[in-house]
């Protein structure tokens, strides 16, 4: 079985989480307070299941002695 299943397995459940917070959220009820924790969890949660779908689906950077990081460049010889 290739990785690539299971990552879309990952991605699956991710987005089925992610519709079900969104629901919460639109369906939670008015006015919220700014320190409502309940609210401020869940948001805190929508935002944790957007950068792992991100992480899944996104390109992965790999450090390399010639691209020691993001945006260096590609050093030519």
């Amino acid at each position: 079985m290739s990785y690539d299943i299971h990552l879309d397995r990952a991605a699956t459940e991710l987005e089925a989480a992610r519709d079900h917070i969104l629901t919460e959220i639109r369906d939670y009820p008015t006015p919220v307070s700014g320190c409502d924790a309940q609210y401020n969890h869940l948001i805190g949660m929508r935002n944790a299941i957007a950068e792992a779908l991100s992480a899944i689906r996104g390109p992965q950077f790999v450090a390399t002695p010639r691209t020691p990081f993001p945006g260096a460049g590609v050093e030519s010889r």
